[in-house]
């Protein structure tokens, strides 16, 4: 469940109207439930519960130390992809161990920093980085964990070219037909224990399917690395998990448990589990009021104070997020969360920022209501690839992020003032 719902005609996360959050606080503003993300979590926990799995949430998605602590109390474990991810991680009170480290261009700082971390995993992307790791946890007296990151050749035609990762044409991983040399290669090397594979097919993945078939891929290989004598006692799965953009077009976290989790139960094997968009998407809104509207030729213009700097999934991958007023009038009903909703007596209007670009919307073609100056919006499914995407392009500050926990705000991050854009260039 997601705790946003219209009360007496007012939009409200969990006990706090979004209204009082944009007195409070100004806009735009990124508002986060902790009930939502902690159910999404839960869910998505009891849905896998018969394989035991390690859950690691994806930090790339939703980075604020404050849900980091939030889910960390809650038992989730942690999948980054950088040094300043790992830095999050650590401040937030996590245990390292805790942490699986992808990527494809990990840094000598960034992998001494997490073998002095003593994190849980290493997910290797290519012989070169693991003759790297293998050298720089020698020169450490240390000994790690590595998992092959293995591409199955399998992919979603639904998830955008940009974001499809489990092809053989990509950057990630080395192919599968690879791979069992790579265990020859490597296996027994003294200073990293690799003894795992690791797949991710991209995201979001908006079918069990894919997951199946590249399940399967692995399992086969995972059966002949065993038979030919190499140990391995792990399966990271990924993540790429698909949230509810709009209402009902993602799989649940059940739906794509009851086809992956027969799969893998009874094969000896611990499961790595790497969800972000499905904790995160859904679980958080993006706060802004109206600044015009106008016309131009045929079309009709909502200009409001957030932008592409704040949310720039519309603009890079065509991404659709359901928009409407805080402030439901004349005894409106609730609106259901579709990108195509019908609205009595609506206008088609394309919701833009200020940023001096042309890429800059937020939607396009929406029937929406009549606006005015001043009339606050809410922008869903702002929580995953939202924030951690945001930028100070057109020297704007980036937007303060708020954390609901029932009746009670709390800022977890600050807005960004003028001082803060140019700070780091006087201090040289």
């Amino acid at each position: 469940m997601d705790y946003f719902e219209y009360k007496n005609a007012l939009l409200h996360c969990e006990g706090v109207s979004a209204g009082d959050i944009a007195d409070q606080v100004g806009t735009p503003v990124y508002v986060y439930s902790a009930a939502t993300l902690l159910g999404h979590y839960t869910a998505f926990a009891e849905a896998f519960a018969a394989l035991e799995p390690v859950i690691c949430f994806s930090v790339k998605s939703l980075a604020n130390v404050h849900i980091l602590k939030l889910l960390g109390r809650a038992g989730c474990s942690f999948d980054i992809v950088s040094g300043g991810e790992l830095a999050r991680v650590r401040t937030a009170g996590v245990d390292c161990s805790r942490i699986a480290f992808a990527g494809v261009a990990k840094t000598d700082r960034e992998i001494r920093e997490a073998i002095d971390a003593g994190i849980m995993l290493f997910n290797v992307e290519c012989e070169a980085e693991f003759e790297n790791l293998s050298r720089l946890a020698g020169e450490a007296g240390a000994q790690v964990r590595a998992a092959l990151r293995v591409n199955p050749d399998v992919y979603d035609p639904q998830t955008h070219r940009y974001t499809a990762t489990g092809k053989k044409e990509t950057k990630f991983g080395v192919d599968l037909d690879r791979a069992e040399a790579f265990f020859e290669a490597y296996s027994r090397d003294q200073h990293v224990r690799l003894d795992a594979v690791h797949i991710h097919l991209g995201s979001p993945i908006y079918s069990p399917d894919p997951y199946v078939r590249a399940i399967r891929k692995i399992l086969e290989l995972i059966e002949h690395l065993r038979t030919s004598g190499y140990e391995i006692t792990t399966f990271d799965i990924g993540g790429g998990f698909a949230a509810d953009y709009e209402q009902a077009q993602a799989p649940t976290a059940g739906d794509y448990a009851a086809q992956i989790v027969p799969l893998l139960e009874g094969k000896d094997l611990k499961i790595i589990l790497e969800p972000g968009r499905q904790i995160a998407a859904n679980a958080a809104i993006l706060l802004t009021r109206v600044v015009y509207t106008k016309q131009g030729g045929e079309k009709n213009f909502v200009i409001v104070d957030a932008a592409m700097t704040d949310l720039i999934r519309p603009s890079v991958y065509g991404a659709e997020h359901f928009i409407y007023p805080v402030s439901l009038r004349d005894g409106a009903p609730a609106p259901q969360r579709r990108i195509d909703l019908a609205v009595d007596g609506g206008v088609k209007v394309d919701v833009v920022g200020g940023v001096c670009e042309p890429a800059d919307f937020l939607g396009r073609d929406r029937l929406l209501p009549p606006l005015g100056r001043g009339d606050l919006l809410a922008i869903f499914s702002a929580g995953a690839y939202g924030f951690v995407m945001s930028s100070q392009y057109n020297a704007r500050p980036r937007a303060p992020e708020v954390l609901i926990e029932g009746d009670t705000l709390k800022v977890i991050r600050r807005r960004e003032t003028y001082e803060d854009l140019f700070a780091p260039e006087l201090d040289v």
